[in-house]
């Protein structure tokens, strides 16, 4: 009997360790290069990340005055675009234009340098003076006023913990990766289900002998 009580207690404590696994909003990302785009001494997107042991991923940096050096490691957040939990908080505005911004260049529709220094200029404001930067800026904005947050689904900010404006590593706009998959929630229901199933039988045959 305290067999099948301490059985059925592990699978309970597994598919809640599951559910939190599941929730987690937090990743490990570790600097492996940049690409090779450089405009004005300075490297711009993409930069190139493993996280959470994953293959090379490219993203966007959005905060000019923090830095990284190659092989450096770090814990991040992950958040929503437009949740307000980035490092520069609820500019949600800011936000949805490096987000407009950021999904041109993915397009190809936009220069990754110039759309890059535009992002940067919009959380950093005047770091550049590039006329096509700032344009580039002013018609994000305008556009961000009546774009539905639909239009950013997916996208997330990868920010380091602990780190501000001017402090720590730089916040980055990108994608959720493969690496940060999770089970989804009815998947998660039928192993907490078919684990509990297990624990009954096993119970049952203890009972039995």
């Amino acid at each position: 009997m305290l067999r099948s009580r301490f059985l059925l207690s592990l699978v309970v404590a597994l598919s809640l360790s599951t559910l939190a696994s599941a929730n987690s909003t937090t990743v490990n990302m570790t600097f492996l290069y940049p690409g090779t785009n450089v405009s004005g001494g300075y490297y711009t997107y993409p930069y190139y990340f493993s996280i959470n042991g994953g293959k090379a991923t490219p993203l966007m940096c959005d905060s000019f005055n923090n830095t990284i050096s190659p092989g450096e490691s770090w814990t991040a957040q992950v958040s929503g675009l437009l949740s307000g939990k980035g490092m520069f908080g609820k500019n949600i505005m800011d936000y949805k234009a490096a987000g407009i911004i950021f999904l041109g260049v993915m397009d190809g529709k936009i220069n990754a340098t110039v759309g890059n220094w535009a992002v940067w200029n919009l959380f950093d404001k005047g770091v550049t003076a590039n006329a096509a930067a700032l344009a580039l800026d002013t018609n994000a904005l305008f556009l961000a006023q009546n774009a539905p947050a639909s239009e950013f689904k997916g996208l997330v900010l990868y920010t380091a913990v602990g780190s501000s404006p001017g402090n720590g590593p730089q916040e980055f706009i990108g994608y959720r990766t493969q690496s940060m998959a999770t089970p989804e929630p009815g998947s998660l229901l039928l192993l907490s289900t078919g684990l509990i199933g297990i624990a009954g039988i096993m119970r049952r045959k203890l009972l039995r002998a």
